[in-house]
């Protein structure tokens, strides 16, 4: 078996340690990225359109019957959620656009049971961003955002029920990292 000599050692450590930092560095990049995408969208609690005189249209306000406390809303008839925190000075944190699936829950308040990084939706398509939040007859409801919006959607069986919520990618990212499990989702009508 050959020795290693001195050089080899510190060539080896050298290496490995360059090695250590360009894994940091790539997961700071990474973080980064996050942080740029949690950065609340267009829609998101942005002033209405005629306040701003852009062609960007006017987020619904916060439903009164919405409760109280940290939330999601979800507005069955706006199609519309609302990330809320009362404690902080505007307590609507952001508010977006979603798509719902062929489904509805029913209106009422729920907690966030389960999260997933990434999977498949019940539409066949890949997604990310999961937070399941109800399951009613059989149909899981959770909000997610598509991985590849261009993608076709495989065909599916007549009669499929789809509970899917689906958000902009930067949406369901800012829902993610606002709603771990226990949160509270209020659906309205």
């Amino acid at each position: 078996m050959a020795k290693l000599g001195p050089g080899a050692v510190v060539g080896g450590l050298t290496l490995g340690a360059l090695a250590v930092i360009g894994l940091l560095a790539f997961q700071a990049n990474g973080a980064a990225s996050r942080a740029v995408a949690a950065v609340p969208s267009a829609s998101s609690a942005a002033p209405s359109a005629s306040a701003t005189g852009s062609d960007r249209p006017a987020v619904p306000p916060l439903p009164a019957e919405s409760g109280s406390g940290l939330r999601v809303v979800y507005s069955l008839k706006d199609q519309q959620v609302w990330l809320v925190d009362p404690k902080k000075p505007n307590p609507v944190l952001a508010s977006f656009k979603v798509v719902p699936g062929n489904t509805l829950p029913a209106a009422g308040t729920y907690s966030v049971a389960s999260r997933t990084a990434a999977g498949t939706g019940t539409d066949g398509r890949q997604i990310e961003h999961v937070v399941r939040f109800a399951q009613q007859s059989g149909t899981v409801f959770g909000f997610s955002a598509l991985v590849d919006e261009k993608a076709p959607a495989p065909s599916q069986a007549p009669g499929t029920k789809t509970g899917g919520i689906r958000a902009t990618r930067a949406d369901g990212q800012l829902l993610w990292d606002f709603a771990p499990n226990g949160t509270r989702v209020v659906v309205v009508g």
